[in-house]
């Protein structure tokens, strides 16, 4: 494909993104269209809208470049994104997430916490909790996007990222949350439709689907020995039941992501934005489909890329990305796949990463501007749509400095890690809010700093991933991090932070005052 034809591509692809922007602009009138998509979004834009934000760069560059690593063991995160990600949280936490929000008239995550328990604060902890660890995640999904330009077109690392920011910015500002769903659904299609290719091509090119996973697995004596040594047993097999990478594999990314999905503040929003219950159930089986093919074809390609890379050069996929993760896949594309197929899965990465950005960009915006800056000024007379819009521009901005200065291979990692947090700060009381009556104001205050402190303490202190880079407890006690002893160093801070944020929700909520009967019966009318 030449630059003239692959000019146009982009051209056009931007072009009916504008345009879905446009349309998204038109028909916000209000906050709530901005803010909820004005609550009548279709199910099938609601439920590929939810799963192409929840699959982003991150989970197509990052975790198959994972994959690429280590093997075909993370398709099980795939099974639990699925089955917790998509079943569970459509019909247990989906359904009394509708119904109450709409009780509530609430129109942002922090907003449903604060109505349900009458207060203002937790509105603005959990608005706070959002603005400072979600710019992480921004920041890892527009590295995964940017490094993937930077390979495909050899510029500038910098330039990419900051081009890539410009183009997403310039409809979520606009179109508010029906523009940001609106061109969900046309990313989420291109993302599906490629990740079908994908995998087609390097069976077809690789002999096969038993050829290929027959050949893989008698690969499993080319591990490396150090790999050998952290549990790696081949690359169809799960490793060795209580190795190093069985610790990181089960805590870090399966427990870690699959369980943190539930509390994901930009999914939640979705819940809302539908008229009923009978949406949401439609959405079940589109949502499953979706996750079931972009992030288990991607997962299998990964591995299989191991395959393709030693028949051909007589190397690993991670030899030849030169130790980098992030660059499992974009090398093995322009590698193995069609010219003219590269550039278009270039729409299809840039697509992942749009839709899950746009929905992060439009939750912190609205945190910073309705959550948080509104309710510190109560008295003012304010105009929600611009103030949300000037804190999606600061959003965008500081997750742009965060990417610039993050260090290589981070992109899944720093997946797993917000996804952690969100968990155990918000995981018990958003359960607590939807399920339990007795679950009071200061158990989730308690439970919701609980949750993020402990996961912060452990961050800088104790799991050895973060704390030695980042140098705190070296600065501070003089050792990298505090305990040394095989697992607790590798365990993922959500196994510890998540049972001790739901302890201190329910022994603080037994032991302070009860929310008021009448007000219960108002967040729970027809909900059964």
């Amino acid at each position: 494909m030449n630059t003239y034809t692959l000019g146009l591509v982009v051209i056009t692809y931007l072009l009916v993104i504008a345009y879905l922007g446009y349309v998204g602009f038109k028909k916000t009138k209000t906050a709530k269209d901005y803010l909820l998509g004005g609550r009548e979004i279709h199910p099938f834009v609601m439920a590929i809208s939810y799963g192409a934000t929840f699959i982003s760069t991150s989970a197509i560059i990052g975790f198959g470049g994972i994959a690429g690593v280590y093997g075909m063991g993370l398709i099980w995160l795939t099974v639990l994104n699925i089955l917790i990600g998509v079943l569970i949280a459509f019909v247990f936490f989906g359904r009394r997430t509708r119904k109450m929000g709409h009780n509530l008239d609430a129109h942002t995550f922090p907003e449903f916490l604060g109505s349900r328990f009458q207060s203002k604060g937790i509105q603005m902890l959990s608005g706070a909790i959002i603005f400072i660890a979600m710019p992480l995640y921004a920041a890892v999904v527009l590295i995964g996007g940017a490094r993937f330009i930077e390979s495909i077109f050899e510029i500038d690392f910098g330039m990419a990222l900051t081009f890539f920011s410009l183009i997403i910015a310039a409809y979520v500002i606009a179109g508010g949350l029906k523009g940001v769903m609106y061109t969900d659904a046309l990313q989420g299609g291109v993302m599906f439709l490629s990740l079908f290719f994908l995998l087609f091509m390097t069976y077809l090119k690789l002999g096969g689907v038993s050829g290929a996973h027959e050949a893989l697995t008698n690969m499993a004596k080319l591990v490396p020995v150090e790999l050998q040594g952290k549990g790696h047993q081949g690359w169809t097999a799960f490793p060795r039941l209580g190795s190093a990478w069985w610790w990181v594999l089960t805590t870090n990314i399966i427990f870690g992501v699959g369980i943190g999905v539930l509390a994901q503040p930009q999914l939640v929003v979705r819940f809302m934005t539908v008229k009923s219950n009978r949406e949401l159930n439609r959405a079940v089986l589109i949502g499953g489909i979706f996750i079931f093919v972009v992030t288990g074809f991607i997962y299998t390609v990964g591995a299989l890329s191991n395959l393709y890379f030693y028949q051909e050069t007589g190397k690993l996929a991670i030899e030849v990305a030169q130790g980098n993760v992030d660059l499992v896949i974009p090398e093995y594309l322009n590698a193995a796949m069609p010219e003219w197929f590269v550039y278009l899965f270039m729409l299809a990465l840039l697509s992942a990463g749009m839709s899950t950005l746009s929905s992060q960009f439009h939750t912190m915006g609205t945190s910073i501007g309705r959550d948080l800056f509104e309710n510190m000024f109560p008295d003012t007379q304010m105009n929600s749509m611009l103030i949300a819009r000037v804190g999606i521009v600061v959003a965008i901005v500081v997750s742009i400095i965060i990417g610039y200065h993050l260090p290589i291979g981070i992109v899944a990692r720093g997946t797993a890690i917000f996804f952690g947090i969100c968990a155990a700060a918000f995981l018990p009381a958003y359960f607590g809010g939807l399920y339990w009556r007795r679950t009071t104001r200061t158990g989730v205050v308690w439970s919701m700093l609980a949750g993020m402190l402990v996961s912060a303490f452990l961050l800088a202190f104790v799991h050895q991933k973060e704390a030695v880079p980042l140098g705190i407890c070296q600065a501070l006690f003089g050792k990298e991090i505090l305990v040394n002893e095989f697992p607790w160093m590798i365990i993922d801070p959500l196994l510890i932070a998540l049972p001790i944020s739901i302890l201190v929700l329910v022994g603080v909520s037994l032991l302070t005052p009860k929310i008021d009967s009448k007000h219960l019966d108002v967040c729970l009318k027809g909900i059964h």
